[in-house]
């Protein structure tokens, strides 16, 4: 069990979440994980040695990037398995998640050994902190396709979700994936354009999509640095009738349990009109037998 004062235990993988900019956001956990592992697994050990020395932290750098994380995993499991603890830690934010790390976190996990997360930054939950985004549920895509032609079909795959669509993009696709946002979903959703977040040239930017691209073109500092994009989800229009997506919840229900529970529950996830759907397993009802 984790010990506060012996915070690296034996042979576990620590998954430790860095700051996104500001260095201050490191939390003491990971502080304590990361002075006291046998090695820290990096995605850059460059931007991971600006990090330690910083905080006067000495540690054994073992590079796990996108290129070399299948040889490396075999490495860092052997070292756990023979009683020494590593940290994971990505060039930003959380290991794992739109970042290399997935496979090592799996293959040790598959192996049987302990993994351990040290929660912090991320910048998709700290873009929507800031954004005043009243709607409770989203969707984490993460990076778009980098070619015009995939990215137009993820777009499209993404159009009919009522969700908001949480993106990352990088400065040098940010204009063209824009245009494609205005292009697929259409000039009337609103996004949030998150840049830079907790460092000096923070920019936190509301506007439309038809609106977006002028102001990313009108100020060449705005098109600089990393972004999170979140877009509003589609309308749902209930003048259409109930959504596929309902009817199939509502199916789903209706076969385990009783037609008023499963009118109950399915209005409560799809967010439909309790009526339409009770006419609607009525029928269903009807049609079976």
């Amino acid at each position: 069990m984790h010990q506060e004062n012996n915070p690296a235990g034996k042979s576990l993988l620590y998954v430790v979440a860095t700051p996104i900019g500001n260095l201050q956001d490191i939390t003491l956990r990971a502080l304590d994980i990361l002075r006291s592992v046998d090695a820290i697994a990096a995605e850059d050990t460059r931007n991971t040695t600006r990090l330690l020395n910083h905080f006067a932290i000495s540690a054994k750098l073992i590079a796990v990037h996108e290129h070399n994380e299948y040889q490396a995993a075999t490495r860092l499991i052997e070292m756990l398995q023979s009683g020494k603890s590593v940290a994971l830690v990505s060039d930003a934010g959380t290991p794992a998640v739109s970042d290399p790390g997935a496979y090592l976190v799996a293959k040790v996990r598959g192996a049987g050994l302990r993994v351990v997360p040290i929660p912090g930054a991320n910048a998709a939950i700290t873009a929507f902190s800031a954004a005043g985004i009243i709607a409770p549920h989203f969707l984490f895509y993460g990076f778009l396709p980098h070619g015009a032609s995939e990215r137009k079909r993820e777009l499209a795959a993404l159009k009919t979700m009522p969700h908001t669509l949480a993106f990352y993009e990088s400065p040098h696709r940010i204009l063209a994936s824009m245009a494609d946002l205005r292009e697929v979903l259409g000039g009337a959703r609103t996004v949030t354009i998150a840049r830079e977040l907790t460092k000096v040239f923070e920019t936190i930017h509301t506007c439309t999509l038809e609106e977006a691209l002028d102001w990313l073109e009108a100020d060449t500092n705005q098109q600089k640095g990393e972004f999170v994009l979140l877009v509003s989800g589609a309308e749902v229009t209930k003048e259409e009738g109930i959504g596929e997506e309902a009817q199939r919840i509502l199916q789903l229900l209706l076969a385990e349990m009783p037609l008023k529970q499963a009118v109950k529950l399915a209005t409560e996830i799809s967010g439909e009109k309790k009526n339409a759907l009770y006419e609607l397993a009525l029928q269903l009802k009807k049609g079976e037998g």
